[in-house]
């Protein structure tokens, strides 16, 4: 009699237990079942997030906004470079200073190349000509309202050069000190945003021996740093490209 008792309790939980999993809600199971195949890639539907986008770290949803893509924090990094551009071409102009200087926008972020048919730089010295001090004081102020950091990059021509400077390394690292020196003591940049790279002859302009050739590799790169992702930085040409203009 035990043993039929317990026989008995036993196929009663079965029971219950079938009839529980007869009365499964079947729309929370359809839920279920769609965001699953929807995870593992075999269909999409309404019940299941699976729009393309970037994770935005907690700290920076304030500042860009939850659900943005990358290709939306491309358009917004290349827009708000390309505003920086136009105020200092603006500042620029009204010194009549606006064919001393070229601008590059890519994934580095905007470059502003200190250059011109006028040498900035003599041979053989890193001392600022006055028409670089007059082009510096422009593109400054524009460039201490953001939050860019700045690489400031010297730059020599291929012709060994005369002492003080045993080599082209020395030569181009002091005219980009020197550039910064202004930047910082004369122009209120913060200094823990700037910061001095020599290059040398390692990447000149043109090629010829000429003076105007010369003077194009006697150089200094003002560059404002995107701090945006390199994922995100590397869509900035394409969109550039797109836009057919930069």
């Amino acid at each position: 009699m035990a043993s039929y008792m317990d026989m008995v309790t036993v196929l009663m939980c079965m029971f219950i237990v079938l009839f529980a999993m007869s009365t499964v809600d079947q729309e929370k199971f359809e839920k279920l079942r769609n965001s699953l195949a929807a995870g593992f890639g075999v269909t999409e539907t309404e019940f299941a997030d699976t729009a393309d986008g970037v994770v935005v770290p907690p700290e920076k949803v304030a500042d860009q906004g939850e659900g943005f893509t990358e290709i939306d924090l491309a358009r917004a990094e290349l827009d708000e470079l390309i505003a920086l551009r136009e105020r200092i071409r603006t500042n620029l102009a009204a010194q009549g200073l606006l064919s001393a200087v070229e601008f590059d926008i890519g994934e580095r972020g905007l470059t502003v190349r200190l250059i011109s048919t006028e040498t900035f730089f003599e041979a053989n010295s890193d001392t600022l000509s006055g028409q670089v001090v007059a082009v510096l004081d422009a593109v400054a102020p524009p460039l201490a309202g953001t939050d860019y950091r700045i690489s400031v990059e010297g730059h020599a021509d291929y012709r060994d050069p005369d002492g003080p400077f045993p080599t082209n390394w020395e030569l181009s690292s002091g005219r980009s000190v020197q550039v910064l020196r202004h930047l910082v003591e004369q122009r209120a940049i913060p200094a823990e945003r700037v910061a001095s790279v020599g290059y040398g002859s390692a990447h000149p302009l043109a090629t010829g021996a000429g003076p105007d050739e010369l003077a194009l590799n006697r150089r200094v790169d003002v560059v404002a740093l995107s701090d945006q992702p390199e994922s995100i930085r590397q869509l900035i040409p394409g969109l550039i490209a797109e836009r057919g203009t930069q």
